[in-house]
């Protein structure tokens, strides 16, 4: 429960501390990172705290869900030094980032239906027990080696190194990548635009298992919206109280 706060009120670590189920020395570690601003100080040294120092500090844990620790961070620190210009770039280029993995997520999403499942699940008969070389995929898929190295480059695919010979070797998921790879650019996608799909396809784990991770990247997107405008109405006021 929120402590209804007098301005003048001194307050211990503790009491802040307690508030949020910290720890005493969290709070010594924000004041001296500069999250929160300095305390003062009894005649024996004991750090006293205001109504100003409990507001900072449910600021930036307002801040974190949404920015993450290290932005969270740069923004109090930003605020408590008085450059709140820097504290509001800060903000916008986490705005900036959320905007740009939504980007992503509706590429990925738009690309899917253009995937035939049939391309990452059936039988592999190109990858052998140690892998396949460049030469085999590549006429397996009908385009040219040069082709694959250009995709190895953006990322597309991620084959090894022979330890004897240095070819390349594509094992069975380097083979599926090099097929979807392959079924997008016949669809009219560029190759900055496969990249995140193929990210997303190694991270779930195969193509099957992408749409259930799409809608959890979907959710966490939405809660990071909503995390960033929770933070902004603290910060709204936490800047008020200091003016």
């Amino acid at each position: 429960m929120v402590r209804n706060l007098q301005s003048g009120e001194r307050l211990r670590p503790i009491d802040l501390a307690r508030e949020h189920g910290l720890s005493t020395q969290a709070i010594r570690n924000y004041e001296a990172v500069g999250i929160l601003p300095a305390a003062g100080r009894t005649p024996h040294g004991y750090r006293t705290y205001t109504p100003l120092h409990a507001r900072a500090l449910r600021t930036f844990l307002a801040l974190m869900p949404g920015h993450g620790h290290q932005a969270a961070a740069s923004i109090m620190r930003a605020v408590n030094r008085g450059a709140v210009d820097e504290a509001l770039r800060l903000i916008d280029e986490s705005h900036a980032q959320l905007l740009e993995d939504r980007q992503t997520l509706r590429a990925v999403e738009r690309a899917l239906p253009d995937l035939e499942p049939t391309a990452a699940s059936e039988p592999d008969h190109v990858s052998g027990p140690g892998g396949t070389f460049i030469g085999p995929l590549a006429g397996k898929l009908g385009i040219r080696p040069a082709t694959l190295r250009k995709w190895e480059r953006a990322g597309l695919v991620r084959p090894r190194r022979d330890s004897q010979t240095g070819y390349r070797v594509y094992d069975g998921a380097d083979v599926r990548d090099a097929r979807l790879a392959h079924q997008l650019r016949r669809g009219g996608y560029l190759l900055e635009q496969i990249a995140p799909l193929i990210a997303q396809v190694r991270a779930a784990g195969g193509l099957e298992p992408l749409e259930a991770a799409l809608h959890d990247w979907r959710g966490r997107l939405s809660a990071r919206g909503r995390a960033m405008l929770a933070g902004a109405a603290e910060l709204e006021a936490y800047l008020r109280e200091r003016e």
